[in-house]
């Protein structure tokens, strides 16, 4: 039994051992490059988990999630000219904390509500991408859905409107019926955005009622 905190102590020193000579000869070949469909395969679990508000499977999620943190960390570690370690990845995420709650750590008395601070979050991103295109830093790995929410959040505090994110009508043909559904599907997330919505989790949710249903079997 740890005491209160030592578990990420004795876990980090787990990772090493793991990965240093003698442990784990699996965990001594991995990457960055080899761990990463590992990472997305997580989060999609902690997403699910999050959704289904299953306590046990949402602790569990969490510490697999962490995993992939200690792991790519770890690996960081042996990079022969640019090494970094778990407390430098702490470190950059609190210096962004910082500097993206200045309402919090410093003087910024016009920060009334969650939405002057979702304002203000955005306008400091904005600010860092200073040179970089708007859609900068969205991963192209994204599922669809999602990637189409966070390009259709960013173009409209741009000011695009909503024709140039729906791009051409067409009459839909056999050459066009793809454009035709894509056209048809950011219509459904320009809906989303409007209605407050996760479009993918939306369409998880409605997924997971119908499996549920089929594993319930006729009434």
């Amino acid at each position: 039994m740890t005491a209160r905190g030592g578990a990420m102590a004795a876990v980090v020193a787990a990772m090493d051992r793991l990965r240093s000579p003698g442990g784990c000869p699996w965990d001594a070949e991995q990457t960055h490059r080899s761990l990463a469909p590992y990472a997305v395969e997580e989060a999609f679990e902690l997403a699910e988990a999050a959704e289904s508000d299953d306590r046990d499977a949402l602790r569990g999620e969490l510490g697999d999630l962490l995993l992939q943190v200690l792991f790519h960390a770890r690996v960081a570690e042996e990079h022969p000219s640019d090494p970094f370690d778990l407390d430098d990845v702490a470190q950059v995420l609190l210096d962004k904390l910082v500097r993206r709650h200045p309402h919090v750590f410093a003087e910024a008395d016009d920060i009334s509500s969650a939405a002057d601070v979702e304002a203000a979050w955005h306008e400091i991103k904005k600010r860092e991408r200073t040179g970089e295109d708007v859609l900068a830093g969205i991963p192209l790995a994204l599922p669809a859905l999602a990637r189409a929410q966070k390009v259709t959040r960013r173009l409209r505090r741009e000011g695009t409107a909503d024709d140039a994110l729906l791009g051409e009508d067409s009459s839909p043909s056999v050459v066009d019926e793809e454009a035709a559904v894509g056209r048809e599907l950011m219509g459904m997330v320009l809906r989303a955005e409007e209605a407050g919505v996760d479009a993918e989790a939306a369409l998880r949710a409605h997924l997971r009622t119908l499996q549920d249903a089929r594993g319930r079997g006729p009434s």
